[in-house]
Parts: structure tokens; sequence; C-alpha cells
């Protein structure tokens, strides 16, 4: 039984991981949108320009205009305008709040923000949702569990991000951080 977790390392950088991207059935501008989040085509402010012209000037499904809001607030917070992307977020949930990528980002701008208790909450909802990229979701979640004193928490997220990821070079760094000890 595992007691006690101390860390190995107690000055680490701990970034969350951001940019799970929504996909846009379709073509037209809200699908360039996606393609630029996806493939991080162009700089940020460009493919942030196009996501606004597909949400001011393009028909789009409630669907597909909350893909775009997140892919938008993906954008928004690769540039660093978190509350910006957090407001996409907010528009993306009131039109489709059951897609986990929008929580999972929602929780990585809340982790830049060093808001962890907003970032819990989000992705927590994120992992309950089952989010595609579910592993990005235990990171982060561990990182703001870890942030706010949960250290042992922390360290079993960063286990099951392994689990559900084992090629995610960033969660062997985490874990590396990490001596489990017993009492």
């Amino acid at each position: 039984m595992i007691r006690t977790l101390l860390l190995a390392a107690a000055a680490a950088t701990l970034a969350p991981l951001a940019g799970a991207q929504v996909t846009v059935i379709g073509g037209g501008i809200a699908r360039d949108c996606y393609e630029a989040v996806k493939y991080n085509l162009g700089k940020p402010a460009e493919a942030e320009a196009i996501c606004t012209r597909a949400l001011e000037h393009e028909a789009l499904n409630m669907s597909n205009k909350a893909a775009t809001y997140t892919n938008r607030g993906v954008l928004r917070m690769r540039q660093g305008a978190y509350d910006g992307a957090l407001a996409d977020y907010a528009l993306a949930k009131r039109l489709r709040p059951q897609t986990g990528a929008t929580w999972l980002n929602e929780g990585a701008a809340y982790i830049f923000k060093k808001d962890y208790n907003a970032a819990l909450v989000s992705l927590e909802k994120a992992i309950e949702l089952d989010s595609q990229d579910l592993y990005a979701a235990y990171y982060n979640r561990a990182i703001a569990r870890e942030q706010s004193g949960d250290v042992e928490g922390a360290y079993f997220d960063f286990v099951k991000s392994k689990e559900l990821n084992p090629d995610y070079p960033a969660t062997d760094r985490q874990l590396s951080r990490f001596q489990v000890t017993t009492n």
C-alpha cells in the first residue's frame, strides 16, 4: 500500500497539454479553422481570424459552431489570450455541453491562469464525458492536483495518463519526478 508520495524534483516545469481540436464536418471556412488548429497551420493570430470569419459569415449548424468556438479558443490560448479562450469555451459549452474537448481545453486555460480549482472542475467534466484525448485530461488534472497540494492524486493521474497513452513522453518526464515510498 502506498502511504507517502514524495516529489523527487520540486522545481519541475509543469505545462498543461492543450490544443485538443474539435472536428468540423463539411467544408468551408470552419473546416479551414479546424485544420489550422489540428495541423498548426500558419500563425495563431491569422488562424484565429479564419475562425472568426467562419463564425461571422458561415451558416453553421450548432455542432460546427460549437466546434469552431472551441477551435478558436485553442488558437487564442496558443497566443496567451486565456480570457478570450475561456469566453470561446463558454460559448461552445452553451451550444454543445457534452463535448469533452471543450472542457479539456478550458481546464488547460485555467491551469495557465493558475486557477487550479476551476481547472479541476473542467477536467473532471472532460473525464466524465470520456473526452477523445482522455490521457490529456488526466495529465492536466494531475498538474492541477499537484499545484493544489494533492501530490498523491497527481501521481495516480499521471499513471492513468501513461496507461491511456504510453507513447506520450511528457508523462514519462512527470512520473520520473516522483519517488514512491511506503511507511
